[in-house]
């Protein structure tokens, strides 16, 4: 088991956006992990309720989005910022929840778990408790990952440790994946996949199914 602490190096809750600080912080970065809480799994039924991000310093922002907000400029912004790297565990979901909640666009991409179902052919697990048991040693508990996150000014202590840990390993993740994907001659096929995501991302939005079904 690691040694990594319980409990980040800063954590910050903030109403509707991120503050004007953590978003300079945030977009110094190379590479950022995020996070979303919805709902439920339908897009355009189920709102955002949550933006989690963390940094490679282990700063985690939690950015709780209020009901029928349509925007969040600065998120907007720093998902968007070309330059930065946005790692995600099953990022076609959350890639479509940010695009129908806030309008966002993001990009780049790296996704934890296609990246898993890629390099780690010996397993047939890639949820990301699996994928962060094995490859950084930490345990996620993950029994607040069916909730009532609309709440968000109530939000529980065990959510918002949930909210938190489900960002805080990703970026350690990311690493030991692109190292095996190019040890095993992978990577270019996964860097290949990872640009089909925003369009899987539009059609989960618009509810096609089965599109590249015979």
């Amino acid at each position: 088991m690691s040694n990594f602490s319980m409990t980040p190096h800063s954590f910050s809750i903030f109403d509707g956006d991120l503050d004007i600080e953590s978003a300079d912080c945030f977009t110094k970065a190379s590479a950022i992990a995020v996070d979303t809480e919805a709902m439920g799994l339908i897009h355009g039924r189920d709102r955002l309720c949550l933006v989690q991000i963390c940094d490679s310093d282990d700063n985690v922002a939690c950015v709780r989005i209020g009901v029928g907000q349509k925007t969040a400029p600065r998120l907007k912004t720093l998902l968007e910022k070309s330059t930065i790297e946005k790692v995600f565990h099953f990022a076609r979901f959350d890639v479509a929840a940010l695009g129908s909640g806030l309008g966002i666009e993001v990009n780049p991409i790296f996704c934890t778990k296609v990246a898993s179902k890629i390099g780690r052919t010996y397993s047939p697990r890639h949820g990301l408790k699996e994928v962060i048991m094995e490859l950084v040693g930490v345990e996620l508990d993950k029994k607040s990952q069916s909730s009532d996150w609309g709440r968000v000014e109530e939000l529980t202590t065990d959510q918002l440790a949930y909210a938190s840990n489900d960002v805080r390993y990703l970026l350690k993740a990311k690493i030991k994946l692109e190292d095996m994907l190019k040890r095993e001659n992978r990577w270019e096929l996964t860097q290949r996949c990872f640009k089909c995501i925003p369009v899987m991302a539009e059609l989960d939005k618009l509810r096609f199914t089965q599109v590249f079904e015979h």
